[in-house]
Order: structure tokens, then sequence, then C-alpha cells
């Protein structure tokens, strides 16, 4: 009796293992591409001048603490300070908050954009899939070069 149960088990996993290749293979899709998505996001212009802007934007705010720094030692007393300091606090936060919103936003929209790209390019190519190329250890066609044209 145990003979014959573990006989159908091993039969029932080979039958499943056969039922589960059989529905992956049928699947696959036909055409697989890969795709550098940090090396797009590198070389990519829009990329390039949200940092510049974002390091246009660091220094006005550092030229921005410089006057705050001399407007608080111009301070006679040490609650004036504390009373300049903490209002300078609360727009460095509101500042710093705004920047990173704005960051994010146009961040996510870059995203969008070389994403549409991706998918523009490999229906007009015929690839049924588009893989990340830092996941994929072998196979598919790399498509970087041609999608880092198209988003520059």
């Amino acid at each position: 009796m145990k003979f014959d149960l573990k006989f159908a088990a091993v039969t029932a996993l080979v039958l499943g293992i056969g039922i589960g290749s059989a529905a992956i293979a049928e699947g696959v899709p036909g055409k697989v591409a890969v795709v550098d998505v940090p090396k797009i996001v590198s070389e990519s212009k829009q990329v390039q001048a949200l940092k510049d802007e974002q390091a246009k934007k660091s220094q006005e705010l550092n030229k921005w603490l410089d006057v705050v720094r001399a407007d608080v030692a111009k301070q006679q007393t040490e609650a004036g300070k504390e009373k300049l300091l903490k209002k300078y606090e609360g727009e460095l936060a509101k500042k710093r908050e705004a920047n990173a919103k704005d960051y994010a936003k146009k961040l996510s929209e870059i995203d969008k954009n070389i994403s549409a790209t991706i998918e523009a390019q490999a229906k007009a190519n015929g690839y049924d899939l588009v893989l990340s190329k830092s996941t994929v250890l072998y196979g598919g066609e790399d498509i970087t070069a041609e999608i880092a044209k198209v988003v520059k």
C-alpha cells in the first residue's frame, strides 16, 4: 500500500510538471528584447536637464542660507537669534519640501516618457516582451542603442 501511494504521488508530480511545462511553453513570447534602463536614464537629456536644475536650486538655497546666517548673526540677543532661527527653519523646511516634490514629479514624468518610448519602439519592432537587461542572464535582443537614440 505504501508503494502504491508513493508511486501515485510521483506520477502526479511528473504529470503536473509536464502540464506546467506545456503551459509555460505556450505562454513564452516569440520575440524578446532587453534594455539597459540605467544607461538610457543616464544618457537622457531630460535627466541631465533635471540634474542641472536641481544643482541650480541647491546653489540658490545655499545663497539664501548665507543671507540667513548673516541675518541671524546681526541679532543682538540670544532670544532674537532663536526667534529668527525658528522662522528660517520653517522656511527652509518648506523650500526643501517644495524642491523634493517638484523633483519627484519631474522625475516621474521622465520615467513615464522613457517607459512609453520603450513600449512604442518594442511594438513598432514586433517585440512581445521587453525586460530590463540587469535582470536577464542570457538571451533577448539588446535594443538599448535604438531606445537611446529616440529618448535623447
